[in-house]
């Protein structure tokens, strides 16, 4: 190691003499390591990749899945609760963050231990089985696992009480029945535990790794398999786009989370643990935890622009009127995405940071002009111009109802992922330039492997069936609306 390096180093610690401890103990414990294990992918030969050697290559590398905790790309941003805190880390010690998804969850310890990546970002809990074969960072949260069911049918009209008088409240009631897990989880080793317990026998529908946590959460909703587990912080963020499961029954106690680091990498854990000890306490966290797992409460929110006059929509509608012949827009179809994203609230503040009555996200808001204190009457402006500009660039459509839903789709969801979804039509003998029964087909089949591995399919996975209800569910408001206020 050259003295700069060294130096940069010793800054990062701030902690006398905290190097030549960690390098004693990186000795005596290297004798522990594993030696064959193979149970979850792990590697013979771990590789000596340490901070030193990240801070000289420049970048750190994290190992992730295509999901909300780990990472996405949301409307063209880059996304996820472990993305942004690493993100975050990344800056602090002054290089890039670089991501790698992984494809199959049974291969993570493998690629870390191989040195394909630095630190394991995919909302893994802390297990004795994973313990054996990594570190874990301190961790960064605690949450429970809860079991996945699906509402009944027409349970948005009931009362609460008799809708939760018809899901499984009681463990016991799980015996004998099927729950579909990933293998290597915590999920799994807690319904085999869970069997004990209750004394009975629950089917384990054991799963590959190549299935991840929120897919299974869209199957259950799908009604495809009945029941799954998850970490409640992946359900809570899964609930806003997915609003016919329930998620209310607890099935373990509180479960820590951290990020998975080689064993031979004790000074970037040293460093990662002091640094997260720190940054908790700070408004940046509270920030983006707030932003992944604080959800707003659009019941309240529900009645702040619906407007008293009869024949009149909302308090804004000489603005959605103004704004939708400026842009060559229907003015209800522009209000029926307004009352979806936002009730009505230009002070409305949503998923990853999105503002305003148009809900635009930080990146994309000032393009059009709009900011989080712009008056109304410019907030829709913006959204009109936005969707007008989506409208304009599906000329190629013929229909125009199915112009207008490729226009939704796109401000749900971004032009790339639709065009993936219309190469995967047209490739499986559908209708590339018809949203209804084609190309929404191929939305719900990118968070599907075998889809969105696909060689025609240039920017990954994406739990395409938020695009697909967000499409579906505004264009139907809109269409009521139509019959009453045209």
């Amino acid at each position: 190691m050259n003295s700069g390096l060294l130096s940069k180093c010793k800054h990062i610690f701030h902690l006398s003499g905290l190097l030549f401890a960690l390098f004693i103990l990186q000795i005596v414990t290297s004798c522990d390591r594993p030696k064959s294990k193979q149970l979850l992918g792990e590697q013979t030969n771990v590789k000596n990749i340490d901070l030193p050697e990240i801070i000289e290559k420049g970048k750190l590398t994290i190992l992730a899945e295509n999901s909300s905790i780990s990472f996405f790309i949301y409307r063209g941003k880059k996304m996820g609760f472990e993305y942004e805190l690493l993100r975050e880390y990344a800056h602090y010690l002054g290089v890039d963050i670089e991501v790698k998804i992984v494809r199959n969850l049974d291969n993570l310890i493998g690629l870390l231990n191989a040195g394909e990546g630095d630190m394991i970002a995919c909302n893994y809990a802390m297990n004795p089985n994973r313990m054996k074969y990594i570190n874990f960072s301190k961790p960064y949260m605690q949450t429970p696992l809860v079991l996945v069911q699906k509402n009944p049918e027409g349970w948005e009209k009931m009362h609460p009480d008799k809708t939760n008088k018809m899901m499984i409240r009681d463990l016991l009631l799980l015996a004998h029945k099927k729950i579909h897990v990933w293998r290597n989880s915590s999920y799994y080793l807690r319904l085999i535990n869970l069997q004990d317990e209750i004394c009975d026998t629950i089917y384990i529908q054991a799963q590959d790794g190549k299935k991840s946590t929120e897919e299974m959460i869209e199957l259950v909703s799908e009604g495809e398999i009945e029941y799954t587990i998850a970490e409640k912080n992946v359900a809570l963020i899964n609930q806003r786009f997915i609003e016919n499961i329930d998620i209310r029954t607890l099935i373990s106690v509180d479960q820590k989370i951290g990020f998975g680091i080689r064993k031979s990498s004790l000074l970037l854990k040293a460093s990662f643990d002091q640094w997260l000890a720190k940054f908790k306490q700070k408004k940046a966290f509270k920030h983006i935890y707030a932003k992944y797992f604080v959800k707003e409460d659009l019941t309240v929110q529900a009645q702040y622009g619906l407007s008293s006059l009869k024949g009149q929509l909302s308090n804004f509608d000489k603005y959605f009127k103004k704004a939708a012949k400026k842009y060559n827009f229907e003015w209800l179809l522009l209000a029926s995405v307004s009352y979806h994203e936002s009730r009505f609230n230009p002070n409305a503040r949503g998923f990853g940071g999105a503002y305003s009555i148009m809900q635009f996200m930080p990146g994309t808001g000032p393009k059009y002009g709009v900011y989080p204190n712009s008056p109304v009457e410019v907030q829709i402006n913006g959204g009109a111009k936005k969707l007008g500009k989506d409208y304009l660039s599906w000329e190629m459509i013929p229909d125009k109802e199915q112009r207008e839903k490729f226009t939704l789709a796109t401000y749900n969801a971004g032009r790339s992922h639709i065009e993936d979804a219309q190469r995967l039509a047209e490739k499986h003998g559908m209708d590339p330039l018809k949203w209804d029964d084609n190309v929404e087909v191929m939305m719900l089949n990118l968070s599907k492997a075998e889809y969105y591995r696909d060689p025609v399919v240039k920017n990954g996975a994406l739990r395409g069936a938020r695009t697909y209800r967000y499409v579906r569910k505004i264009y139907a408001q809109y269409l009521e609306w139509k019959t009453i206020f045209n």
